[in-house]
């Protein structure tokens, strides 16, 4: 049976419209959901740790009696590292190498401290310092993420982080050795198996065992994210992720069946991931087309990769190459493959992605695991104004300023002008104080 993905023309009268359509998603979750992520916050902000142990009963079926039955010791993580198999250890040492590095890199170009001294002594700058704790949430359940705990612990390690507190989810008590393996390579401190709303409570609120973070970053499903945007304004968030998505510019010279799979590698994920061709090669997208249908029946999620591109895939013809690129810059995907014999040709024409793939050997999935950039990235059009996470994300930034007596001489009638004009006198005659007789 054939897929029946989307097929969009941009010289169709009713191209816009289609378009709307394929772009519409609603961030907002379902009442119930708010109503019971309030609740849960709520309950673990008035009774911490007795909440949370009766939630993580209640959802992941983990029964404890104590968070210390929950939190995962150093012994635990170092025998979780000797007992994954020697390829799972070379591929975790050789990715973490990869992020650590590309992160050092970016900390070195916009992580650091400067400041200068004007003509009249006046020293100005910007003190760059680490967050004291933040709070990672790695999924669990339905798979086991140890990408996530690379791509999350290891920008916080390298931005100098103090503390990186870790909360995974393990329904039933079942701990995976790659995750915990993970963790130990990407210098986590501590880890606590609990998920969900009562997670972000916890982390956001402190309890007697949980330590209160000031950011938290990291996935979740609709509990974590609407849990996330609630305890905002108490603590730091990286971003609230929507469902995965990937756009392809492909101008036919990169293997049909390459491309098809690339689309798959987004739409396994979840029933609402988004998957979108763009190419001005008409028989080119045909060929992905059948490749689509040719290669499904053989993934494990078939289920779910058909469900999303019938949902909220498409494959759409342009007028150009040049078109694509504005097309996407529309839609600001969070992947986006630049499939091209030329990919620096059309590199400057896009400016809205979380990550630029160029190239036909660069697949998506390589900057998922290992390629070093971090694939923690805005979705939902979001990249028009965000960025991925990163070092800076675990970062503030500190002004500095040390006024001569020279320079009060100079800005202090400045300020008093201005002060008298909004009113506030004791700005102004605070100035004014540091003049000296006659100035």
């Amino acid at each position: 049976m054939n897929v029946a993905i989307r097929l969009l023309d941009t010289s169709t009268a009713s191209f816009e419209a289609d378009f709307r359509r394929l772009q519409h998603w609603s961030a907002q979750t379902d009442a119930a959901i708010e109503q019971r992520v309030a609740d849960i916050l709520a309950d673990v902000r008035e009774r911490g740790d007795a909440a949370v142990l009766e939630y993580t009963a209640r959802f992941d079926g983990l029964q404890a009696d104590s968070m210390a039955a929950l939190e995962i010791g150093r012994a635990e993580l170092t025998a979780a590292l000797a007992a994954v198999t020697l390829a799972q250890r070379a591929a975790l040492e050789q990715a973490a190498a990869r992020v650590r590095s590309y992160h050092e890199r970016q900390r070195d170009a916009c992580g650091r401290s400067w400041q200068y001294r004007d003509a009249d002594g006046t020293l100005l700058g910007q003190k760059v310092t680490a967050l004291d704790r933040v709070g990672i949430y790695v999924p669990g359940g339905k798979a086991a993420y140890p990408s996530s705990v690379l791509m999350n612990a290891i920008p916080a390690q390298v931005a100098g982080v103090g503390e990186i507190i870790m909360v995974v989810p393990t329904p039933k008590g079942e701990r995976n050795a790659l995750v915990l393996a993970a963790a130990q390579l990407a210098g986590v401190h501590r880890i606590f198996t609990i998920g969900g709303a009562q997670a972000v409570g916890a982390l956001a609120c402190g309890t007697a065992t949980v330590p209160r973070v000031d950011k938290i970053t990291g996935p979740g499903n609709a509990y974590v994210a609407s849990a996330k945007r609630r305890v905002f304004g108490q603590v730091g968030i990286d971003m609230i992720a929507g469902p995965s998505e990937i756009l392809v510019l492909a101008d036919g010279s990169t293997p049909a069946d390459w491309v098809a799979m690339d689309l798959f590698s987004q739409a396994e994920h979840d029933e609402l991931a988004q998957s979108i061709l763009l190419c001005p090669d008409a028989a080119y997208i045909a060929e992905v087309r059948a490749a689509i249908d040719r290669l499904l029946p053989g993934m494990p999620r078939r289920d779910v990769i058909r469900a999303s591109l019938e949902g909220r895939g498409a494959l759409i013809r342009t007028a150009s190459m040049d078109e694509a690129c504005a097309i996407s810059n529309r839609i600001a995907p969070e992947h986006l493959e630049v499939c091209s014999r030329d990919p620096h040709r059309w590199e400057p024409l896009l400016r809205h992605a979380g990550a630029i793939f160029l190239g036909a050997y660069t697949s998506e999935s390589l900057g998922d695991y290992c390629a070093g950039p971090n694939h923690v990235l805005p979705t939902a059009g979001t990249a028009r104004f965000s960025s991925p996470l990163g070092v800076y994300d675990f970062q503030k930034r500190s002004s500095l300023i040390e006024v001569s007596e020279a320079g009060a001489q100079v800005l202090g009638p400045v300020a008093a002008e201005l002060a008298y004009g909004e009113g506030l006198q004791a700005h102004a005659q605070a100035a004014e104080m540091r003049l000296r007789k006659g100035a």
